[in-house]
């Protein structure tokens, strides 16, 4: 995985240049990147992938996370998949090589703002459809210390919850091989 030392956060004013760039992003989109974590701050990106109704990315350790948002503390089933927008991330990773740093499982250049997908849209990559779901993404300490305090804020700020800076959930409805490049469709 890509090391976080000597890396430059970006402050405000630069963050908040890329909003133009990041609304920008299509309504329905592309699949840039797949990244699956085998265990913890491991990274593995991937190709090619198979999504499965019980266990979400496989080979991904979701199944395995604890949750403060289930009862017995067990992996929450609306938070099977963190999708993230590919061009906040791009900006923020500095470099392509840290995108993966996000530990959100598949990174896309699409619209993620409520206006374009709401919760319980469902979206077709490869023969898998997915749907998006209610709980919030608003990332963790983990984020803060990979990418910068002011780019956790951002990203939790009024515009980047409206545009899902720091991406959204979603659970798997179809399973089915999804491979980078893929085109992402509104169903």
């Amino acid at each position: 995985m890509a090391s976080t030392a000597a890396v430059q956060h970006l402050d405000r004013a630069q963050l908040e240049a890329t909003l133009d760039h990041v609304r920008a992003s299509p309504a329905e989109g592309t699949l840039a990147l797949i990244v699956q974590r085998p265990a913890v701050e491991e990274r593995v990106v991937l190709t090619e992938a198979r999504l499965d109704v019980a266990e979400g990315l496989e080979g991904d350790t979701w199944n395995q996370r604890f949750s403060k948002r289930t009862e017995d503390g067990s992996p929450h089933p609306d938070m099977q998949l963190n999708i993230m927008n590919a061009r906040i991330l791009a900006a923020v990773a500095g470099s392509p090589e840290r995108m993966p740093l996000a530990g959100d499982q598949l990174i896309v250049d699409m619209d993620l703002s409520d206006a374009n997908v709401p919760a319980w849209t469902k979206l077709g990559i490869g023969d898998a459809v997915i749907e998006i779901t209610d709980q919030p993404h608003t990332g963790c300490a983990k984020f803060s210390r990979r990418f910068g305090v002011e780019a956790h804020r951002f990203v939790n700020s009024e515009v980047g919850k409206e545009l899902h800076l720091r991406g959204i959930n979603a659970r798997v409805i179809t399973p089915g091989t999804i491979r980078q490049g893929d085109a992402i469709r509104k169903l």
